[in-house]
């Protein structure tokens, strides 16, 4: 979503690089240029103007160390304030109290609560090892108790049952008095949400945060929103006693700024944000992190963290070994890979936390595989191969590369393009396992044409 900012702020960013030493003058001209860029991105007015004056300052008093540029030095100040502007350090969900630790999710509707529920039951469950139910008190918009109900179902918590014909209240102190008379750790509420902010709708959200007195009230907001985001933020925040927010849908193509606005008008920390459609599409939200990728140094700490998730362990020990003897590497190991950067979001998901540097390197030259669709046929191709030829790929001629290709469904040279993939990996892993970095280095070069 922060794609054009971070393009915008890393041309300005080179710009100052270059120069020799820092004058009131270019950096006054940079700041100019990084106001148009955060105001283009949706940023509010009055987060950008405190943003960069804060910047100007510090820049203007900024000592040069020995080892940097002034450039540097600038580059360095933009990072902190950046952090400093979406919160400075992760805050974790509040579990001190006593059983259940209620969590009461708030916002528009559309914002993307209900799905925002079920993922939040998943975190919770597999990070914290919490029993967790979950109940929607949204007795308005069709299907919205039915979505939760089979969310809780994906992600492995119970529901608890709610019909449209129920009081919000009466649905949420019942659900309450389960969660203490079966010992359950937390319990997380849906609310229901209007198209717009209307009093009827904050009344009800306010008698439901008194008859539960949740020890986090956290607020849904969908970062594609733009400035209207700000708007919604600052109606809860005077409301409910907001305990953080929750950006949904920034892998969106919007504009976003509202990542870089509701923690300095709401004043509550951004606890989670939303990657991905899918259930598991929820990571925690780390500032100075977010601030690295704004500038597009990358993420490669939560890179790290996702494939400590995502990748089994044993199998990436025996694929390892399997490097190092420079032997066996077959299509099966090739598709286990991709099965694997599947976990980790695809290509797209990684090249998102890679440093800009890195990716425009690769943009534009990414082998076939780098979308859903793509991982999708190459999988198919693969199980459309008998385990003989997985395992011996020089056996595949011209007649098994027929009947490989009206088994998955595609045409023979894509066939071809795989296996002239998997030949370009094969001799990399051998290169490697020969301890040939700079061949490997060489290799990765005829692949990704641009790389240097």
């Amino acid at each position: 979503m922060l794609d054009n900012l971070t393009g915008r702020l890393s041309t300005i960013m080179k710009t100052l690089r270059g120069e020799a030493r820092l004058t009131e003058s270019n950096i006054s001209d940079a700041m100019r240029e990084v106001r148009m860029a955060l105001l283009e991105a949706d940023v509010a007015l009055p987060v950008v103007k405190t943003f960069i004056a804060q910047v100007k300052e510090r820049a203007m008093g900024q000592e040069v160390i020995g080892s940097l540029s002034p450039g540097q030095a600038v580059i360095g100040v933009v990072h902190q304030e950046l952090t400093r502007l979406m919160g400075e350090a992760n805050v974790d969900l509040n579990f001190a109290s006593q059983p259940p630790a209620i969590v009461l999710m708030a916002g528009l509707q559309g914002a993307g609560k209900t799905t925002t529920v079920g993922k939040l039951a998943k975190y919770v469950r597999e990070q914290h090892k919490k029993k967790v139910l979950v109940v929607s008190c949204d007795v308005y918009r069709p299907a919205a108790i039915e979505q939760l109900r089979l969310l809780a179902e994906q992600v492995g918590v119970e529901w608890f049952p709610s019909s449209d014909q129920d009081e919000p209240v009466a649905i949420a102190r019942a659900a309450l008095e389960h969660a203490r008379r079966h010992l359950f750790d937390v319990l997380l509420v849906d609310t229901a949400g209007r198209l717009a902010i209307d009093e009827a709708m904050m009344q009800e959200i306010k008698a439901l945060h008194a008859a539960l007195n949740p020890i986090e009230t956290l607020f849904v907001v969908d970062a594609m929103q733009g400035q209207d985001a700000v708007n919604t933020a600052r109606a809860f925040s005077e409301a409910l006693p907001l305990t953080g927010v929750v950006l949904t849908k920034l892998d969106g193509d919007a504009r976003g700024g509202a990542a870089l606005s509701v923690r300095q008008i709401t004043g509550k920390p951004i606890k989670f944000v939303g990657v991905a459609e899918k259930v598991g599409g929820l990571e925690p939200f780390h500032p100075e992190r977010m601030a690295s990728r704004v500038l597009g140094m990358g993420d490669v700490l939560s890179l790290i963290e996702e494939a400590q998730k995502s990748v089994d362990q044993e199998e990436a020990k025996k694929m390892m070994a399997k490097v190092k003897s420079g032997k066996g590497f077959d299509l099966e190991d090739f598709k286990m890979q991709i099965v694997q950067m599947r976990k980790m979001g695809g290509i797209s998901g990684l090249m998102d936390k890679l440093p800009a540097q890195l990716t425009g390197q690769l943009g534009g030259q990414l082998p076939a595989g780098a979308d859903e669709k793509a991982i999708n046929r190459i999988e198919g191709i693969i199980n459309s191969m008998t385990r003989q030829e997985r395992s011996k790929p020089e056996l595949i001629k011209a007649s098994r590369k027929r009947r490989i290709a009206a088994g998955a469904g595609v045409s023979v040279q894509e066939v071809n393009r795989l296996l002239n993939q998997f030949e370009t990996t094969q001799k990399m892993m051998k290169q490697f396992s020969k301890g040939g970095i700079g061949k490997l280095m060489r290799g990765m070069k005829g692949m990704f044409p641009g790389m240097r």
